[in-house]
This record gives C-alpha cells, structure tokens and sequence, in this order.
C-alpha cells in the first residue's frame, strides 16, 4: 500500500505539472518570455528565487519531466556562471538520487527477485566497478540521465556513491550548459546570435560529448594500464596470434598497408577451415555425394549400381584436397605479401609484449604498439563417464585417423545434431557406414525452423542415418572389444553398440595458454570485446571464433577487417563490427542456407513479417536436374518488399544466397531482384521467382480492377 501511495503521489505531481501548463515554462521560447520577469523576481528576492528555482528543479528532476536542460539554460540566463552552475549542480545530483531512490523502492525488490540470476554478474561488475561505470555515462551526455537514475536504482551501487559520482560526473556538462544559459540571458537583439560568445557556448555543447568521450577513454586507459610500463618504442605494428582466417584476414590488411606486422602460427596456416573443418569435410561430402548418385542414377536415365571404392583412396582425396589450397594459406605466400611469420606458442607478457616458445627451439619477445588475437576454437568435448576408455574421434582428428582404415567404420557413432554433426553422419552413410546420431534437443539443426528440419531429417533417414532425437548420452562401456553408449529418453536406457564415436556437440573457444589471464584479458566462453572488437586493454583486439558470437569462418574474416583496421588506424577512426547481415550454409544434402531472420527467430522476438515462398519443384532447372527437393523462403516487412530474412533449402543453397545477402546489405527489396535478368536455366531464377510471388500477393487490385474496365471498354 505504500508502494501504491507513493505511485498516486507521483502521478498527481506529474500530472499537476502539465495540468497548471508548467511544462510551458520549460520550453526555448518559455524561457525567452519569461527572462525579465525572473530577472524582476531575481532583484527583488534573490534568496527566496534561488532557493524555489533549486527547489522546482529538484522536482523536476526527481519526476524525470522534460525540461531539465531548459532549466540549466535558465540558471546560466538568471544567476551567471558561478551561482548557476552551484545551484543546478546540486539540485540535479539531488533529484537525480531521489529518482533512484524511488526506483529502488518501487521496483528493485521485484527486479532482482526475478532476474536475479542473470543479473548475478552484472550486480558483480557494479559493485567492483560501479561508481566509474556511472562516472562515465554522467561524463558523456549522450545517454539520457533520467534513465541512467532510474535504470541504476534497480542495481545494488549504493545510494551515497551514486550521488556523489552524480555530483561529480555532471558537472563538466552542467558548466558547459549553464554558460550557454549566460550568453542567452545577453541576447539583447537579432544581431547578438553571431556574437562570438554565444557561438562558442553552442560550439562546447556540440563538441562537448566527443571531448568527454575522450576524457574517459582516457581514464579508462590510464586504470587499464596501471602496473603495467609502456615501450618507448615498438618492434612492430601489430602482432596477430593465430594463423587461422582471422589472423590470415588481419596481418593480410596489416601488410597491405605497409605496417609492420608479426603473424604467430604453432601449427598448421589456415587453422581449423582448412585443415580440419570447411575443406576437408566438403571433398568428403563430394566424394559421399557421388556414390550416392551411382545408387540412384535411374533418377538420370543411367543404370543404378552399388559403388565400389576405396576408402584409402576417399580420405587421400581429401588431403590432396586441402594441400591443392594450402598454398593460398602458406607461410611462403604471407611471408612475399610482406609478413613476418613466426612458428611457435605465443604467450603475452604484458598488454605489448608477446613472448614466444619456438618450434624450432628457444624464445624470442618482441612487442608491438597492437595486437589481435585469433585463436580460434576447438571441438568440446562433453564430460561423458567412460568416454577415454572407449576412444573417440573429433572433427579435428578424424581426418588422419580415419585415413589409416581400409573401410569406414562399420558402426559409427555421432554425438551431436548441429551443422558439422549432421552432415558427417550423412557423409558418413552414404559411404557405407550403419551411422547412429544422437542428439538430446527434439529435432536435429534446432536453430533452423521446424519444417527445415525435418526436411533434412527425412533426407537423412533415407540415406540411411539412424537419428535419435530427444536422446541424452548417458556414459560410455567397454567389455572386450565391445563398446557401448548409453542413451537415455523419457528415463528409459538403450545400448548403442558401435566401433567408432564422433564427438560433434560444439567449439568452445581456445583461451588458455596464452597468458590471457596473466594480465587481466577478460573472458567468458568467448574474449570479451566491446563493438570495436577491442578487450580490456584498447590495444589488444580479438577476431574470429575466439571473440564470437558466430563460428563462422567468413564472420572471422569480417571480424578481422575491424580488428586489423581499428588496431591500425583507432587513434584517428574506429569502426563498430557489423553483424546485421551474416549468411550461413550447412552442407547436408539437401543444402541449407539462411541470412537474417528465420520464422522461427522472428515468432520469438515478437517480429512481424510476411513470408513468400518459392517451391524447386516448380523450377525448370532442378526440374532438368532431378532435385526438386526444396524451396526459397522470403521474410519482409509486412506490405513491404524490404527483406527481414531469407532460408533456402535445395541444390546450391549457399550460392543460391549470395544475392540476398547482397540484397539485404544494401537495402535492396525483392522489386529490384525482380527487376533483374536471371540467366535461363539457372537455379538463380529462383530467386527472381520468389520475388514474383511477393509481387502477386501484392498486386494492386483496385487498379487491376480499373484496367479490366479500360481494356473491355477498349474492346468496344
């Protein structure tokens, strides 16, 4: 009841505040008309103004009205410079704690009671940083205060740090506006708006934000930094750890533009892409593809048979494969392009200083003014009881592993339903093997929408693919040369016999090693970076599937293109990464691609949309083709033609999606794309035809109607 009390009391002040036309006062022109009377007011008690300005300024505050910067405007127009800003410096930390008070009161309790778990660490961060935290936003008017007071009262800083940081945070900005105030309090005619004072005073309030942005990176750097000595000079540039797609893209950038740049490799150029995941998988699926086709070839007027092969001679393929594009990757080629490239395990000393542990024996120490971080990941591995003693095989191993059996494994095992899961189980089936997939969510590929699914489940199964669905790997036995998995569903156990196990349930970021937390480098699954990919320390960046949110080796190239380019050129310009529009392929057949929105991503967000959908089986080239299975799904704003997302499932798919990321990039509608020549026959075509059907959903019926009329009457 008090709660409710203290709600009425607010409302009735509030709304008596606009009912009395107070807000009026509050305006630029209310302010103008008003000068002399205050100033009449001001003369003839000047206690009494001053103390009810501060006091009706408290109120305002404490309400969270509009009118705030008017009112600082008034008290640099009233009392000048110095009294001004006093008065406004205390009446807003004042109200602005009352206002936090207030949230606290109403709202904390209920706040943390139901987030509190996920709010664990943020709470944690604001009781170790909490007062610079809000230091900061005070510093940089940019972010409404009314907010900030409001949205800090549901954390646990305390009250007396949160005025005093208040009171000392604002008041830069409060003498920048209360000195405006004054040179409006002088305009005296038309001709004192060019008066240079007052043009100053408007340009500290432009500039204002931009140089306390400044101030606190400033700051920020100089806490970030302390303990630690910079260099006086510098060996390189920029330091790049990690030879995978990330740290390729940056040093790549680095050299081009004639910096001086050292790239840290301890295994194999390329990393995980090209020697374990994207390259080597895609010659395996050709391979499976294909005996697949001799199987059915009837589909193409040919005699179907059983292939024969040689399964040495499958997985040799699949290294020659990755030598014939490792050239594009090789120490030779980055060294000609004008990289340093070192062999070895790179640790950081400190936030410039990178120690490294040669392969070819001893150390070296070198530093550089930036460095990025490209790590990458590696396959986890679940805590599974008796999984060491059966043996396993990852996405990382299994290529030279397998490359020793004469025949794929009779009975396989794949643990995991997700994109590389799903489609070396396939692969795998088509090869020969009795393949058994267990996945513990209800359906394999979770993150696409439902019907795409169970599309490539279907297709899977008819491969041959034994899909467990909704199943938890239990543990692992070995009796003999039997080895078991443990499945349990709905508290029902099942033994899977097998001779091989395929660990595919994720990545996990490679983090230690690295001296990461030798100098405070924040992690969490991932290195955590802000929107610049910038850590903790503002020089060292991190790119690729070591800073996520996506796994991909393309996002990793993009990322590093920041990374590469903020390490660089920071001090002038930094860029924000941009992750509005990332395509994905998975390589199961048939292929699914998707950029933007999926239905089920939109139904979850609360996202309105309308989708169009083209079906293959209507296309005259996969008609020709005999793979008609699949469509092209479009999602856009309702009555619009503007593209929200786009999944295709069929022959091609990830080239298929390429004109729609295109799209989406550059703001281009389905109009455009229908607008465009398409090549016949192509599989291109359908997405011109996806965008026809957008166009007869929204075909102008009342004018259609017209032009019936029009051409019957033309008819005579």
């Amino acid at each position: 009841m008090k709660k409710i009390g203290l709600l009425v009391f607010i409302a009735a002040l509030a709304a008596g505040f606009f009912y009395f036309d107070l807000h009026q006062l509050l305006t630029l022109d209310g302010l103008k008309s008003g000068l002399v009377r205050f100033e009449e007011w001001r003369a003839a008690s000047p206690f009494l103004v001053s103390g009810a300005f501060l006091f009706l300024y408290v109120i305002v505050t404490a309400l969270s009205l509009p009118g705030a910067v008017i009112m600082t405007l008034a008290a640099g127009a009233l009392f000048g410079l110095v009294w001004g800003t006093v008065i406004v410096s205390f009446a807003s930390s004042i109200g602005a704690t009352l206002a936090f008070l207030v949230s606290r009161y109403l709202l904390q309790a209920t706040v943390q009671k139901r987030f509190g778990d996920r709010l664990k660490a943020f709470n944690e961060g604001i009781e170790r940083e909490g007062a610079f935290y809000l230091f900061t936003l005070r510093l940089v008017p940019i972010f409404p205060f009314f907010l900030i007071n409001l949205l800090m009262g549901l954390t646990t800083i305390r009250a007396l740090t949160f005025y005093w940081v208040s009171q000392a945070g604002m008041l830069v900005g409060t003498v920048v506006y209360v000195n405006a105030g004054t040179q409006l309090g002088q305009l005296e005619s038309l001709s004192g708006i060019l008066s240079p004072s007052l043009l100053l005073s408007f340009v500290l309030l432009g500039v204002f934000p931009i140089i306390a942005k400044k101030i606190v990176d400033v700051v920020k750097a100089r806490r970030v930094y302390a303990g630690f000595t910079k260099p006086k000079t510098f060996d390189r540039n920029l330091i790049v750890i990690g030879g995978g797609a990330g740290g390729l893209v940056s040093a790549y950038i680095a050299a081009t533009v004639k910096a001086k740049v050292t790239l840290i490799e301890a295994h194999k150029m390329g990393g995980d892409c090209l020697n374990y995941g994207c390259i080597p998988s895609k010659a395996l699926i050709k391979s499976a593809k294909v005996a697949q086709q001799m199987r059915h070839a009837e589909n193409y007027g040919l005699n179907s048979s059983e292939p024969t092969f040689s399964f040495k001679k499958v997985m040799a393929r699949v290294h020659d494969v990755v030598s014939k594009v490792e050239p594009h990757d090789s120490i030779e080629r980055y060294t000609n392009l004008g990289v340093d490239v070192v062999q070895g395990y790179a640790k950081l000393i400190d936030p410039w200083t990178v120690e490294i542990q040669l392969n070819e024996g001893g150390t070296k120490r070198m530093t550089a003014r930036s460095i990025v971080l490209a790590t990458g990941a590696r396959p986890f591995v679940p805590p599974l009881p008796g999984l060491n003693d059966v043996g396993y095989y990852t996405s990382d191993t299994l290529w030279e592993e397998f490359a020793k059996f004469d025949a794929p494994p009779k009975r396989l095992v794949v643990l995991g339903g997700g994109p590389i899961g799903s489609e070396l189980a396939q692969s795998f089936a088509r090869l020969g093997s009795n393949v058994t997939q267990v996945e513990r969510a209800e359906r394999i590929m979770i993150r696409e929408d439902q019907e795409v699914s169970e599309l490539v489940q279907a297709s899977m199964r008819a491969d041959g693919v034994n899909i467990l669905t909704s199943h938890n790997a239990v543990r692992c036995e070995k009796e003999g040369d039997v080895k078991r998995l443990i499945v349990e569903k709905d508290g029902v156990e099942s033994v899977i016999e097998f001779d091989a196990l395929l660990c595919a349930v994720g990545r996990q970021a490679r983090l230690e090693g690295y001296g990461l937390e030798n100098i405070g480098v924040e992690t969490d699954r991932n290195i955590i970076t802000n929107d610049y990919l910038e850590t903790l320390f503002p020089n060292i960046y991190a790119a690729g599937d070591v800073a996520g949110p996506y796994q991909f080796t393309h996002v990793a190239a993009h990322q590093a293109w920041y990374a590469a380019v903020n390490a660089l050129f920071g001090t002038f310009k930094k860029f924000r990464a941009d992750y509005r529009v990332i395509p994905w392929a998975t390589f199961v057949d048939p292929e699914v691609a998707r950029v933007g929105l999926s239905e089920q991503d939109a139904k979850e967000q609360g996202i309105a949309y309308e989708m169009v959908r083209y079906e293959f089986d209507e296309l005259d080239r996969a008609i020709a083709d005999s793979a008609t299975k699949g469509f092209v799904k479009v999602l856009t704003v309702p009555g619009k033609d503007k593209i929200l997302g786009v999944t295709i499932v069929g022959e091609h798919s990830g080239d298929l999606l390429a004109e729609f990321v295109l799209a989406m990039k550059h703001g281009l509608g389905l109009n455009k794309i229908l607008g465009t020549i398409h090549t016949y026959p192509t599989w291109a075509e359908s997405n011109k035809y996806a965008a026809g059907e957008w166009k007869r959903a929204h075909a102008p019926q009342r004018i259609l109607n017209w032009l019936e009329k029009y051409h019957t009457w033309r008819r005579g």
